[in-house]
């Protein structure tokens, strides 16, 4: 796997909220947040742009609503903005997909000549997975960050219920072999960004 010398990494709603268990249920990935801190640290020791994305929700009920203290970003994340050398972006939505954000991060990307870009942060069958589908349709290389994401287990039609683990493996297996996005490791992309 290559990773470009100016491929952006796209860190995904990493926001407060979604700590909060009781409304969202159980979760996969506890590593998740530590390969997220990695992954912006490389980028930004490497000059690489980084685009922060911060998902502002209109549901009354929602964590991430705007105002309440779940919509702001994780610490960890809050931290880093503005430390690394090369540009960076952050976009606010209302969607799933960053695409449908502000400031218009594919006119961005267009600007900054990026071509490829790396996919983090939450929910991964959400707005991580909605963002890799969006990239891949509109021509970019499109690297997701399996073990850098997490979600929780969901309910669907007829009954059936599936885990936090199996609704991010099917989403990893839908953008895969899909042909959207590379589904890749933390550790790949590291060793590739270096």
């Amino acid at each position: 796997m290559e990773i470009a010398e100016n491929a952006a990494l796209v860190v995904v709603d990493v926001q407060k909220g979604f700590d909060e268990g009781d409304f969202w249920g159980p979760r996969n990935n506890p590593e998740a947040d530590d390969n997220i801190a990695e992954l912006i640290d490389v980028w930004q020791s490497t000059g690489r742009p980084v685009v922060f994305v911060r998902h502002d929700s209109v549901k009354p009920e929602s964590p991430l609503r705007p105002g309440y203290e779940g919509n702001d970003l994780k610490a960890y994340v809050r931290e880093r903005i503005g430390k690394g050398s090369g540009p960076e972006l952050f976009v606010t939505k209302a969607v799933n997909s960053a695409f449908y954000g502000s400031p218009d991060l594919d006119a961005w990307l267009e600007a900054e000549e990026i071509s490829q870009f790396v996919l983090a942060g939450i929910q991964t069958n959400m707005c991580v997975e909605t963002t890799a589908r969006m990239g891949g349709n509109l021509g970019y290389d499109v690297v997701v960050a399996y073990d850098a994401t997490y979600t929780f287990d969901l309910a669907g039609p007829f009954g059936w219920r599936r885990s936090a683990d199996e609704v991010a493996q099917a989403s990893a297996v839908s953008l895969h072999g899909g042909g959207f996005a590379w589904v890749v490791t933390t550790k790949e992309v590291v060793e590739a960004a270096q």
